[in-house]
């Protein structure tokens, strides 16, 4: 390096993007560490969505880079322990989905699971519905137990919850994997009340389901493991 170089270098300003690289930096870790907002478990997009809803507009490039020069990372969900255990007397409604969740409109596709979460007094489980149209959680229960009112009690309130909105259901796909709650004969008769159409994927495989899946994952690291048990 020529002598000349190295002494510009020291005298030189530093440049319109390392100052706005320090300022961004900043807000990013103000929503990263917000206990309201990032809560230290979001990622690169979803900070970079959080951003936007704060009327900081950024490129989520730039997110991700400053993100990872800063050492900031968001929670990655790991494998756990089954809770689908299908029963093979029931008759299985086939897989009308396909794995691909993807809706037009509301009440047009429910994807259901439940899953495990730990408390101080012993395991409980939840259950969700979720609309595929808005990714809404339209309906769910927590129980100590896995009998069939679990997932049914949330079906109750999803049902509810778009009957009070005044919204026809008919027609609807609900979406689940081969538990034997979700292929009980309670829980069909409820679905077929309704005009509503079961669907179940093959046995063993969350890919099926994925969707339902996702939301369980996100439940479990974003609410239970940083707040719980």
């Amino acid at each position: 390096i020529a002598p000349s170089g190295y002494y510009a270098f020291k005298k030189r300003p530093p440049s319109a993007r390392t100052i706005s690289d320090a300022e961004m930096i900043v807000e990013i870790e103000k929503v990263f560490w917000d206990r309201k907002l990032g809560r230290g478990i979001s990622g690169a997009r979803k900070v970079w969505h959080l951003l936007k809803r704060e009327g900081i507009i950024v490129a989520r490039c730039t997110v991700e880079r400053l993100m990872r020069q800063q050492g900031l990372r968001g929670i990655r969900r790991g494998k756990q322990f089954i809770t689908t255990k299908p029963d093979g007397a029931s008759f299985r409604p086939p897989d009308h989905v396909q794995r691909c969740f993807r809706a037009d409109r509301p009440n047009e596709l429910w994807v259901v699971d439940f899953t495990y979460v730990p408390t101080w007094s012993g395991m409980a489980f939840t259950a969700f519905v979720t609309d595929v149209y808005s990714r809404r959680i339209v309906g769910w229960r927590t129980m100590n137990r896995m009998p069939t009112d679990l997932p049914l009690d949330a079906l109750e309130m999803a049902l509810w919850v778009r009957d009070r909105a005044g919204q026809d259901v008919a027609g609807l796909i609900q979406h689940s994997d081969a538990g034997a709650q979700y292929t009980a004969l309670r829980y069909s008769e409820r679905l077929a009340d309704v005009g509503a159409i079961a669907s179940i994927g093959t046995v063993g495989d969350s890919f099926d389901n994925a969707l339902a899946e996702t939301v369980v994952g996100l439940y479990k690291n974003e609410c239970v493991k940083i707040d719980g048990p």
